[in-house]
């Protein structure tokens, strides 16, 4: 019986894919099925993981599609009870799967969300990936997702920090956004807000590497995709009758994912950015959701929301919004 599918898809990695897939490789559970989605790589990546010749490794070979298409293809024919997410330059603790395994089966929850640790040289920890925003009532027990209501937003949407039940994710039909990046985020919103039972493991089962090319440390061009995100992400809670349950934090996480990004995007894509920032509120100032911005922003998401609506490009916008709020505010 396989127990749990681990997705790992990968593009151009040759320098961490061997410890990637070793790490599961060596794990202390060991029915479980691996499957790497090679996504059109042009270097070493396919001949380092070919070499492996391990029969729990199946590989699947596509044109370069992107990480969301990537892990759908791995969905599509997992077998496994439980499904998890690997990262090809991360890498998971030795006891990850039975640890996730066990803490997930023993009371049949959908979700089940565990720690990540940092590695830049050293291993260091922050408080979203601790899992810190949860209360100590949220411990030993099954929860449902509208308990975190105060905090929802404040929970990391990355996949790869949750054991998720297979049944579940084909019931709800789960999916990954295809064709953008920060498909973490709306999937994890659908999939946490669908499950009726999720659990917290105070332990670190996976490993984050931090590097120049890690999408989250460097500012570049996928940052554009951070308002296709937010897109979808009101998409998923307007057709699932949740928005007006979080209104308030919804359209301030809204607001402030492609703020953020206008901040600290490289120089070359502001202009850019700024175009489909705009684009995009001007749609919602023509919608029937318009009134909930004007009301419901706090004065400098606010200030942001009306100074993109009214300059004409990136210039005028900073001029107008001088960009010194804090983005706390």
């Amino acid at each position: 019986m396989t127990k749990i599918s681990v997705i790992l898809p990968v593009f151009n990695e040759e320098k961490y894919i061997g410890k990637a897939i070793e790490s599961v490789l060596n794990q202390s559970l060991e029915e479980f099925e691996l499957i790497v989605v090679n996504d059109g790589s042009t270097d070493d990546t396919l001949k380092i993981i070919e070499g492996f010749g391990d029969e729990r490794i199946k590989i699947i070979n596509q044109s370069n599609q992107g990480p969301g298409a990537s892990r759908n293809r791995g969905l599509d024919i997992v077998k496994g009870e439980y499904v998890m997410f690997l990262d090809g330059d991360d890498w998971l603790c030795r006891d990850a799967l039975e640890i996730a395994y066990e803490e997930i089966t023993k009371n049949s929850a959908d979700i089940s969300i565990f720690q990540i640790i940092k590695y830049d040289g050293k291993y260091s920890q922050n408080s979203w990936f601790n899992l810190d925003n949860f209360p100590e009532s949220f411990e030993n027990r099954i929860f449902n997702p509208h308990e975190c209501g105060d905090f929802l937003f404040d929970i990391s949407v990355s996949a790869c920090q949750k054991i998720f039940k297979s049944s579940f994710l084909k019931r709800i039909d789960a999916k990954f956004p295809e064709g953008t990046y920060f498909e973490d985020m709306p999937f994890f919103f659908y999939t946490f807000l669908k499950a009726d039972k999720i659990s917290i493991i105070r332990r670190h089962l996976y490993v984050r590497r931090k590097h120049e090319g890690s999408i989250t440390e460097s500012v570049d061009s996928k940052f554009l995709d951070t308002v296709k995100a937010g897109q979808i992400l009101m998409d998923i809670f307007i057709e699932n009758g949740w928005y007006d349950m979080y209104l308030f934090d919804l359209l301030a996480f809204k607001i402030n994912g492609p703020r953020y990004a206008l901040m600290g995007i490289e120089a070359k894509y502001r202009q850019r950015l700024f175009e489909l920032i705009k684009m995009d509120y001007c749609e919602i100032k023509s919608s029937q959701y318009y009134g909930d911005y004007l009301e419901n922003l706090g004065p400098v998401k606010k200030k942001f929301f009306l100074d993109i609506i009214k300059a004409r490009d990136y210039e005028e916008f900073k001029t107008l919004n001088q960009m010194k709020s804090s983005p706390a505010q």
